[in-house]
């Protein structure tokens, strides 16, 4: 059998069309405008004493329809995301995003009345639901905050043209920048991708002078990207409190994700209370690096002068070995991915910054986007991205509207994949050098996942109220930086360049509140993990369980079948132990002299 053959490249959306432009799109088209039409004669069949079998017909032309848009708005995305200065896809997906308003307009007045239908006919038709079920009681929470079908037209509408039009003139802003920085003695022209390498390069200039340009770039356009923040938030004040009543913007995002408001606060609470475990992990990497006080510039910075980079090839391999190890049928589902050139791995300029995964049905694949440069951080975020892959594909048996899990279960794959691929190169890496750089890199992750993530949210929740009080974009910037001198106390040096950091976030443009998902996913996860060590194969059904359960259930009924209550601080505390017993190993090495 010949070896396979990993090569760095763009992917393939010919599973979704052939190219911009093609017959197949139109078909595609016509035949979503067909089905949408056929569904509005539902209308008049929506009453109190529907059968269940004609009920549940209704659900699967809905999520047929949903089927059918994904295709469409996934190819746009996705093309916009492998290029996105190209204007013909700019239209494109301006196009797919308006007739998407246009079709949910349309559609509506099926999720308005289920969600307006008496208790008792509610419970007879959820016993009938079978795998629509938990998409159904999701939609019946949001009752209290819904508008009448005109309101709820005219929002679907507005939005296109308003929020999600700033988002894309975001990223269509920041992902054009290109940043100069000097590399043994010549003058470089990066990308933001390739500009984040040297954040962990080996040379404190050099670390410094990567965040200075970052941050000088994104701080020229800072009253521009201010601006198009500020509108972001109000827009979603204005819809969510004003106009839905709900008591707080981050409430919207906890009903989202069917995490109650108390859940998210206590999670919090206890990130804030363990902040000083983070600053004695930075006091300890200040000793290793022989300094008395790190700057904040030298938080990633490694503590041994290992530049180990990974061929992508090699790289591949690690990551599948990793999973194969924990579970080869997870392996297999990694496989599938690169069979059918569904990852774009190239770096180039233009292409979307960052890294991500888009499921777009549950029969097809899914796609990931990243830019690989060789760093181990590189191939972590690739074990990453496919954690995301495989919790979707073990997922692929529910229906579209319940295959995706809630945001703050959405982690938990990629994050305990990550964890497998570190476990692997511990295993097989015998330099010392790199080694400790492995321990510590997994420190640098909970810091950057948890502790970072939290405090996003809470520069969120402040940022939302003085936006409403009419603070100015120089206000936001005062503001992150009282929250960063909160998170890290005289742990380290902060310098001021650091205010405009909050620019350079693409989740707060994107998605308000979406940071918290990290926190709770990270801390779940190394209260899995530890059960796993623990445990060892005897854990791996449960966990697969919780995957295979996608979106199909509660966050908290997910939760729960595996033994874990997230209403309790303890249970977070419980992941912050483990956090702390990495840190005490750490401490216990012997720093060279």
């Amino acid at each position: 059998m010949a070896a396979v053959k990993y090569e760095q490249k763009g992917w393939s959306l010919d599973e979704l069309f052939p190219g911009l432009g093609t017959p197949e799109i139109e078909q595609a088209l016509e035949k979503l405008d067909a089905s949408v039409a056929d569904f509005e004669k539902h209308r008049e069949q929506l009453v109190v004493e529907i059968s269940e079998k004609k009920f549940v017909a209704i659900l699967q032309n809905y999520e047929g329809i949903n089927r059918q848009i994904s295709m469409v708005g996934a190819f746009a995305s996705l093309s916009f995301a492998v290029d996105t200065q190209d204007q013909k896809v700019q239209a494109f997906m301006a196009q797919m995003q308006q007739l998407g308003a246009q079709i949910d307009n349309r559609i509506m007045f099926f999720n308005l009345w289920w969600k307006n239908l008496d208790d008792k006919a509610a419970v007879r038709l959820l016993e009938a639901s079978g795998d629509y079920r938990y998409w159904l009681e999701a939609l019946r929470l949001q009752k209290p905050y819904t508008l009448s079908e005109p309101e709820e037209k005219i929002i679907n509408l507005k939005d296109v043209n308003g929020t999600n039009a700033l988002v894309t003139l975001y990223s269509t802003i920041t992902n054009r920048y290109s940043f100069q920085l000097e590399v043994d003695g010549k003058g470089k022209e990066l990308s933001r991708e390739e500009l984040t390498v040297y954040y962990r390069d080996p040379d404190p200039i050099m670390r410094e002078a990567a965040y200075k340009e970052l941050y000088r770039v994104y701080d020229a356009d800072g009253p521009i990207l201010g601006q198009i923040y500020q509108s972001i938030l109000r827009d979603w004040r204005s819809e969510g409190v004003d106009l839905r009543g709900y008591s707080a913007p981050i409430a919207l995002r906890n009903l989202a994700n069917d995490i109650p408001d108390d859940v998210v606060e206590t999670l919090l609470n206890v990130c804030q209370k363990n902040a000083p475990l983070f600053h004695r992990f930075f006091q300890l990497k200040a000793r290793w690096l022989g300094v008395d006080r790190l700057r904040r510039y030298d938080i990633y910075a490694p503590v041994a002068q290992s530049e180990k980079t990974y061929h992508y090839k090699d790289a591949v391999e690690m990551v599948l070995e990793s999973f194969r190890k924990f579970d080869p049928s997870m392996a297999d589902l990694v496989q599938r991915v690169f069979d059918q050139d569904h990852i774009d791995s190239e770096v180039r300029k233009g292409k979307r910054s960052g890294a991500f995964c888009s499921t777009v049905t549950p029969d097809l694949t899914p796609w990931v986007l990243q830019s690989y440069n060789g760093t181990p951080r590189n191939v972590a975020t690739m074990a990453h991205e496919l954690g995301h892959a495989v919790h979707s594909m073990l997922a692929a048996h529910h229906t579209k509207l319940t295959q995706h899990s809630s945001l703050p279960l959405a982690e938990t794959a990629s994050t305990f994949a990550e964890m497998l691929l570190v476990d692997h190169l511990l295993e097989i890496e015998d330099d010392p050098d790199v080694r400790r750089d492995i321990l510590f890199g997994q420190m640098d992750d909970a810091y950057a996942t948890i502790m970072r993530q939290a405090y996003f949210a809470l520069f969120e929740r402040q940022a939302h109220e003085r936006v409403h009080d009419g603070a100015a974009v120089d206000d936001l910037s005062e503001i992150y930086f009282e929250n960063l001198k909160d998170q890290f106390g005289d742990s380290l040096d902060l310098s001021e360049d650091f205010r405009f950091e909050w620019l350079a976030i693409p989740h707060f443009y994107f998605a308000p509140f979406y940071v918290y998902a990290y926190t709770f996913g990270q801390l779940l996860v190394l209260s899995l993990y530890k059960q796993y060590k623990e445990e060892g194969e005897s854990f791996i059904p449960r966990y697969i369980d919780i995957l295979k359960a996608g979106g199909s259930a509660s966050p908290d009924d997910i939760l729960t079948n595996a033994g874990i209550d997230m209403r309790e601080g303890a249970f977070w505390q419980g992941g912050f132990d483990v956090v702390k017993q990495s840190l005490e190993q750490l401490e216990a090495i012997e720093i060279p002299k």
